[in-house]
C-alpha cells in the first residue's frame, strides 16, 4: 500500500555524507527521501539504516550548508528509480542520470528500480557468441563473448583510458562472415549498443573521454561521474548504467557491452561511506560486505533463455600499488570470468595496448570462437601461439644468465618469436582489426618461424 509522505525536522546529527533523523514513525531501507536546506535547497537522500525510531540517510549531494534545526526530510515511500527511453543511446549523462550534452531533456518511456531485477540462475542462458572488440589481444586469444564478466586489470600510470577508447570506438557484434561495413551497419542500426560509466573523473580525462564520444556521435549511452562530485553519486552511476543497460538488452532486445572505468574509485567511494557509518574494516580499510556489493554489480551481466538481448561488462581496474592480490583485484576476479592484465615492461617498450598474455584469461573464450562463430582454425592458433610465447618468455630468463650466444639455435628462434609476436600481434597501434585480420597475422608469425602444425 502506497504511504502518504510524511516530513521531519527532528535531524540530530550530520556526519559527513550521513544524516540521522530521529523519531521516525515510517520508514524502509532503500526509500528515497527528499531534504530541504534552510535556504531552501532540494537534495536527494536513501535510507541506509533503520535504529528504532532513528534512521540513517545518505546524501547525493554535498552537505555543507544544512544544519540540525533548519533541515527538513520528507519520506517518499518510494525506491530510486531510473527514467528509461530508447532516446538514452546517443545521450550523456551524469552520475545522477542528468543530461550534462546540451540537448533537450529526457523524456522517459518508464521507470525500474536502480537495483534492478535479479535474473532466474535457471533462466539464465550460456554465454557462446562472440563480440570482436577490434583489439588483436582480447580478440584473437581472450576472446569476449556475449553475456561475459571480462574485467581490465591495470595499473597506475599505464594507457587503460586509450584502451577503453579503443573497445568504445571499435565494438561490434558480427555474423560468422560479416564484413567490416556490415558490422558497422550493425551497430548503427541499433541492435549493439555500448553503455560507458565513468567514475571520477579528472577534467582531463573527461576532455578525453569527451573527444571519443563526439567522434562517435551514436552507438552509446554515457554516464560520467566527475572527481569533485558528491561521493554518493560514484556509488549510483554504475547503477543508473547498469539499469539502463538491462532496460535496452531485455526489454529492446540489444546485445549491450557496459564498459566501467575506475571501480577502483567506486570501492574507494564504498570505503570513504563505510568509514563515515564508523563500520568495522576489512583488509585494507574497505568494508567486510565489498565482495557483495561488487557481486551485486557484476551478476546483473547475462543472456536469459529464449529471450533477445544480452548484458556484457567489461569493468577496469586500476590494482593500487601494481598488486594484484589487493583486494579490489582480487575480489573482482573471484566474481568475473577472466581478466585482461596490461603489464609495465611493454608499455615501456612502446608496444599498445600493453596486455599481458600469460596471465590474462578468458573463461568462457572457447564457447565463443571456432566454427559457427570466428573461424575452424581459431582455437589452434590461439593454442599455438600461446604455447610458443610462452617458451619465449620462459627462455628470456635464461638469456639473462647465459647470454644468447650460449643458447640453442632452437632457444634463439623461440626468443625470435617471442619478440616478433609482441611486436606484430600484440602490438598495433590505433589501428583496428577484425578478428580474420588478426588471425591471419598470428598464421603468418607461424609460418615464418615455421611452427606451424
Amino acid at each position: 500500500m502506497q504511504l502518504s509522505e510524511h516530513r521531519y525536522n527532528t535531524v540530530s546529527s550530520i556526519a559527513g555524507p550521513l544524516l540521522f533523523v530521529q523519531g521516525v514513525m515510517q520508514a524502509r531501507i532503500g526509500e528515497v527521501v527528499r531534504i530541504q536546506s534552510p535556504e531552501g535547497k532540494v537534495l536527494d537522500g536513501e535510507v541506509l539504516e533503520i535504529n528504532g525510531d532513528t534512521v540513517m540517510l545518505e546524501v547525493y549531494g554535498i552537505t555543507q550548508g544544512l544544519d540540525i534545526k533548519g533541515t527538513s526530510v520528507v519520506f517518499t515511500d518510494s525506491v530510486k528509480r531510473a527514467p528509461l527511453s530508447r532516446d538514452m543511446i546517443g545521450r550523456v549523462f551524469n552520475g545522477a542520470f542528468k543530461p550534462i550534452d546540451g540537448l533537450p531533456p529526457l523524456f522517459p518511456e518508464t521507470w525500474a528500480p536502480v537495483t534492478g531485477y535479479p535474473i532466474n540462475p535457471s533462466a539464465r542462458a550460456r554465454p557462446v557468441e562472440f563480440i570482436e572488440t577490434g583489439v588483436s589481444v582480447i580478440d584473437g586469444l581472450n576472446t569476449l563473448v556475449k553475456g561475459q564478466k571480462l574485467p581490465v586489470f591495470s595499473c597506475s600510470g599505464l594507457p587503460s583510458k586509450e584502451v577503453v577508447a579503443a573497445i568504445l570506438r571499435n565494438a561490434r557484434i558480427m555474423g560468422r562472415e560479416a564484413s567490416s561495413q556490415e558490422r558497422d551497419r550493425i551497430r548503427q542500426a541499433g541492435d549493439f549498443v555500448v553503455v560507458f560509466a565513468a567514475l571520477g573523473l579528472t577534467f582531463y580525462e573527461y576532455a578525453f573521454y569527451e573527444t571519443v564520444l563526439r567522434e562517435m556521435r551514436s552507438g552509446f549511452v554515457a554516464f560520467v561521474n566527475m572527481a569533485d562530485e558528491p561521493v554518493m553519486e560514484r556509488l549510483l552511476t554504475p547503477r543508473f548504467a547498469l539499469t539502463a543497460a538491462e532496460y535496452l538488452a531485455f526489454e529492446r532486445g540489444m546485445d549491450v557491452l557496459v564498459i566501467i572505468t575506475d571501480m577502483t574509485n567506486y570501492c574507494d567511494a564504498l570505503r570513504e561511506v563505510s568509514t563515515a557509518r564508523e563500520e568495522l574494516p576489512g583488509r585494507r580499510g574497505y568494508p567486510g560486505y565489498m565482495y557483495s556489493d561488487l557481486a551485486s554489480l557484476y551478476e546483473r551481466a547475462g543472456r536469459i533463455r529464449q529471450q533477445k538481448g544480452s548484458v556484457t561488462m567489461l569493468p577496469v581496474v586500476t590494482m593500487p600499488e601494481d598488486d594484484i592480490t589487493h583486494p579490489i583485484p582480487d575480489l573482482t576476479g573471484y566474481i568475473t570470468e577472466g581478466q585482461i592484465v596490461l603489464s609495465r615492461s611493454l608499455h615501456q617498450k612502446g608496444i599498445f595496448p600493453p596486455v599481458d598474455v600469460l596471465p590474462s584469461l578468458s573463461r568462457l573464450m572457447q564457447r565463443g570462437i571456432g566454427k559457427g562463430h570466428t573461424r575452424e582454425d581459431h582455437r589452434a592458433v590461439s593454442n599455438l601461439l600461446y604455447k610458443y610465447y610462452a617458451k619465449g618468455r620462459d627462455l628470456r630468463r635464461l638469456e639473462a644468465i647465459v647470454g644468447r650466444d650460449g643458447m640453442t639455435d632452437k632457444d634463439k628462434q623461440m626468443l625470435d618469436f617471442a619478440d616478433s609476436f609482441e611486436g606484430e600481434f600484440v602490438h598495433q597501434g590505433g589501428a583496428r582489426r577484425s578478428v580474420f585480420e588478426t588471425l591471419d597475422i598470428g598464421l603468418d608469425i607461424l609460418k615464418r618461424f615455421k611452427l606451424e602444425e
